[in-house]
């Protein structure tokens, strides 16, 4: 019942995305607590009944959004009760990484986010877990990048119009909320990936981050939000070793200049070379071998990609043990990008998934962070994200 299924909330529990609340009457299950799109809107239980889809709907009021599907546990003779499992994945985002705006025709526009909001708005993503992105703690990510370059983005921030920061690289008055959530975005999924209340994650946010170097942004990136996030994970749960695993068709040349004199953090990226920002070499190996380079000539495919990943990439990052895989997930290796020439397909990004989820399982206990970073053909970004979120959530 309606009034029953209330009550949890009422007793001053707060669920999550994931939990499993049963209801106090009836001992039905609310499954999958999920996260609503439209911040304005409140907790809302959809009541299912056992031969219809949705049978009414009630609303209360809550300080978050989410929406709760309310299904019946299935009853074994009067003992055991089991509730339907899923794989937990959290997709966090913010409205307000789409007030981030570069002008004009820029190639990293907010209709890359756009798109992608819109296509993990479908029936298919019902039990997909969801969460706002939370601003970052500056402090954190002056522990990242130089304090001062921290300093001269936020004071540099103009309050009308578009400022470049390089020929790449633009800013508006929303660019630094932005910032900031695209950097706690993926923070708030490590948490949830290392507490154990998601299996998994995926961060659309942008700004994206993997150009930006300790003091310098670069290549349309202000801070570097899985390093941020890896910094983050070692901080808060003790852990030691944290592993990047970047498939942007452009070499993140910011995520290797912020983990090369550290020999427990590893930089693993395959892209297109040679191309911008110019670094990505096989030579280029890190304080400790703890950077590994892939280049691929222009025109590489699928063939490329799996001899390149079953050869170097995953035994690369085996060998360094990490604790937790984050994902530097770009999408513009895909054949259809204006920017770059590789030749990559849709499923080619179902299959680096789906590898890089296998290499977790046995290296991290599942532990994957993916934070979006580029990809600039809409339609092509979106369904890649899109085939790339469903695998994370098959498991």
């Amino acid at each position: 019942p309606a009034t029953c299924c209330v009550n949890p909330l009422a007793r001053g529990n707060t669920p999550r995305g994931g939990d499993f609340l049963a209801c106090l009457a009836c001992s039905d299950a609310i499954l999958n607590i999920q996260l609503g799109s439209d911040p304005k809107t409140k907790w809302r239980y959809i009541l299912a009944a056992k031969t219809k889809p949705v049978t009414r709907a009630r609303s209360i009021p809550c300080h978050r959004a989410v929406m709760a599907v309310h299904m019946p546990l299935a009853i074994q003779g009067n003992q055991n009760r089991k509730a339907i499992q899923t794989v937990a994945t959290l997709f966090v985002t913010h409205h307000n990484c789409i007030e981030h705006d570069t002008g004009p025709g820029h190639p990293e526009s907010p209709d890359r986010l756009r798109v992608i909001q819109r296509v993990l708005e479908s029936e298919e993503f019902m039990f997909l877990h969801r969460e706002e992105a939370p601003k970052a703690d500056i402090n954190l990510i002056k522990s990242v990048h130089d304090p001062d370059y921290v300093d001269s983005v936020m004071a540099s921030i103009p309050t009308e119009g578009v400022i470049a920061l390089d020929g790449d690289t633009y800013m508006s008055p929303g660019t630094w909320d932005a910032a900031l959530r695209a950097a706690g975005g993926a923070c708030v999924a490590v948490d949830a990936v290392m507490a154990g209340h998601e299996r998994n994650a995926f961060v659309g946010v942008r700004p994206p981050g993997h150009h930006a170097e300790y003091n310098r942004a670069m290549g349309f990136c202000l801070f570097n939000n899985a390093a941020v996030a890896a910094r983050h994970a070692r901080n808060t749960y003790g852990i030691k070793r944290v592993a990047v695993m970047d498939f942007d068709v452009h070499h993140g040349n910011g995520t290797q200049d912020l983990f090369w004199n550290d020999p427990d953090l590893f930089y693993c990226s395959t892209h297109q070379w040679p191309l911008y920002p110019g670094t990505g070499a096989e030579t280029e190996r890190g304080c400790a071998n703890n950077i590994l380079n892939v280049g691929l000539e222009a025109g590489s495919g699928t063939a490329e990609l799996q001899h390149a990943f079953t050869q170097t990439v995953l035994p690369g990052i085996a060998a360094f043990k990490p604790e937790l895989l984050i994902i530097s997930a770009g999408f513009d290796a895909h054949k259809n990008d204006p920017l770059a020439g590789l030749t990559f397909s849709d499923d080619d990004f179902v299959w680096m998934t789906q590898q890089l989820m296998a290499l977790a399982d046995g290296q991290c206990q599942g532990r994957v962070v993916s934070i979006l970073e580029g990809g600039y053909d809409l339609p092509s970004l979106a369904k890649c994200v899109l085939m790339h979120v469903r695998t994370l959530m098959m498991g």
